[in-house]
């Protein structure tokens, strides 16, 4: 007997996992910021140690360097991915009606920009400084907005297959992918030296973090009840 790849949400799932994973996601993240904040000396350290070794590599290996600036400034940037988004919320309107969870997946990007541009101007970190740089960014670094962006979409697509009862084929794929696109994001930033590397970090703790609260939400307020 076939069943379809995707079909309607299941019922209003329990919270109690998620509320564990925004609880742990939590710690590192505020931790993090506030090392960044306050400049902590050791971070600092480790920061510029693996930037001068990633930036010396970029130099000397211009054509890795070409294809990375191809793929942090079209296929992981951030306006493609909230292209992606607001695909995926065009979808759920016009497959199944969900108006609801397609409002839920655009507000949370959003939100996630929001968040991100104004932690960037609340702790007003510099980017690394190149006499020979090879790219150029704007805004101030932490969190890097290409990696949190790419782990906030990705993360909700992944959450929404799962919803759907996608199937397992599908589901790898789109976790490799997934995974593939914010890794390599960020470590792409971190190769052009346009942000710290604990910038990235940031970037993919707050992404997740963002996406654990947003998961709690819809299913706290937003989830259908159904027998």
């Amino acid at each position: 007997m076939h069943t379809p790849t995707v079909g309607a949400p299941p019922h209003r799932p329990p919270n109690t996992r998620t509320v564990r994973v925004a609880a742990a996601l939590a710690a590192p993240t505020v931790l993090l910021l506030v090392l960044v904040a306050i400049s902590w000396a050791p971070l600092m350290s480790l920061d510029r140690g693996i930037a001068d070794t990633t930036h010396r590599w970029a130099v000397a290996d211009s054509g890795t360097t070409h294809a990375f600036r191809i793929l942090t400034d079209w296929v992981w940037d951030p306006l493609t991915m909230r292209l992606l988004c607001a695909a995926a919320a065009v979808w759920l309107v016009w497959r199944y009606r969900e108006w609801w969870l397609a409002i839920w997946l655009v507000v949370t990007c959003a939100v996630g920009t929001a968040v991100q541009q104004g932690l960037k101007a609340a702790v007003g970190r510099e980017r690394p400084a190149w006499p020979d740089p090879v790219d150029s960014a704007h805004y101030a670094a932490f969190p890097s907005g290409h990696a949190m962006t790419a782990t906030v979409v990705c993360g909700l697509l992944l959450w929404l297959l799962h919803l759907y009862g996608a199937g397992r084929v599908v589901t790898r794929i789109a976790l490799a992918v997934s995974v593939v696109s914010v890794l390599g994001v960020g470590l792409t930033r971190i190769w052009l030296g346009v942000h710290w590397a604990s910038d990235v970090v940031g970037g993919w703790l707050l992404g997740a973090l963002a996406v654990a609260l947003a998961v709690l939400a819809y299913e706290k307020w937003g989830a259908p009840r159904r027998t």
